[in-house]
């Protein structure tokens, strides 16, 4: 019997336990009528979830805008410093007080990694995490996991490459921690070497005798595993922009490298130019599902926060 989920906040996946994560995609797999209009569901009519978006995002702020409203929830906030009173010097706590009087949950994507653990220090509504700067980005992972499970029918014994910028990329560093929860699962890193895994990652993933590969060149795996997780390289994360033009570009997946492979591709978006265009229409392409499965996994994490927290 799976446990009733306790978290109150969702700061990062290492906060989780499997039965929790197990939690979250048994209820998003019930709520996929509704994410899809095939349902109408009043769950959450009259709640409202803030977003406060310090940093751009476009698939994460309108997912969490989708699922609360097929909940028929609504939602209020802000999509960056400049529309909000932060640009006129107003301080990042006060905002979210301000927050917490109007809404009863709180989302929070901020270029720099600890805000969203911060303000859920302060404020006395459930607080998710959407992604802090190159930190975590857990909610990221349980729509990862969910595609996984779906597609693949199981998360255990899997062998899965993480590809591109593992330096900076918030996606890998809390799908790799999650994957420590499961059985047998072996990964393999793929990047240059200026965006190797942290450190952090890898002892946090020693600590458990989780089993890994560092290899450069995306030949050396391509034929042992199941899943390539590509990400793209960010432009935004680089202080000198020629380290970034030396690497642009380092690994790209086309159609030709793919086929015969019993295997599935996967991109957190937006895509620049890591996955050629032709892998679209194969079988291989899980990148657009994956992206509609935010849907239902953010709907089962805002209908079990609120629920299991009312404001009042």
């Amino acid at each position: 019997m799976i446990k009733i989920f306790e978290l109150k906040n969702i700061i990062s996946i290492k906060d989780f336990e499997k039965s929790d994560i197990e939690y979250i995609l048994n209820e998003a797999e019930k709520l996929e009528d509704i994410a899809k209009s095939k349902e109408i569901s009043e769950e959450l009519k009259g709640k409202i979830l803030g977003l406060m978006f310090f940093e751009p995002s476009t698939r994460t702020k309108m997912s969490f805008e989708t699922a609360m409203k097929r909940l028929s929830g609504e939602c209020i906030g802000f999509e960056n410093t400049g529309s909000s009173s932060v640009s006129k010097g107003e301080s990042i706590a006060d905002t979210a007080k301000m927050f917490e009087g109007y809404c009863d949950a709180l989302v929070i994507r901020h270029e720099m990694e600890g805000v969203s653990k911060f303000i859920s220090d302060i404020v006395n509504v459930p607080v998710i995490n959407a992604g802090d700067g190159a930190g975590q980005h857990p909610t990221q992972t349980l729509l990862d996991l969910y595609t996984i499970k779906k597609e693949i029918g199981s998360i255990d014994n899997l062998k899965i490459a993480l590809i591109g910028d593992l330096k900076y990329g918030r996606t890998v560093h809390s799908l790799a921690n999650a994957l420590t929860l499961f059985d047998n699962v072996e990964l393999y890193f793929v990047s240059p070497d200026k965006l190797k895994m942290p450190q952090e990652i890898l002892l946090d993933l020693d600590k458990v005798g989780m089993s890994y590969t560092e290899v450069s060149n995306i030949s050396e795996i391509i034929d042992k595993v199941n899943v390539l997780y590509v990400t793209r390289i960010q432009k935004e994360r680089f202080v000198d922009i020629d380290d970034y033009l030396e690497i642009k570009g380092a690994y790209i997946i086309n159609k030709k490298m793919l086929e015969g492979k019993d295997l599935i591709v996967m991109h957190p978006l937006p895509r620049i130019d890591e996955i050629d265009g032709d892998v679209d229409d194969t079988k291989y392409n899980k990148y657009f599902t994956q992206a509609a499965n935010a849907v239902p996994v953010r709907m089962a994490i805002l209908k079990t926060l609120i629920k299991n927290n009312p404001k009042y």
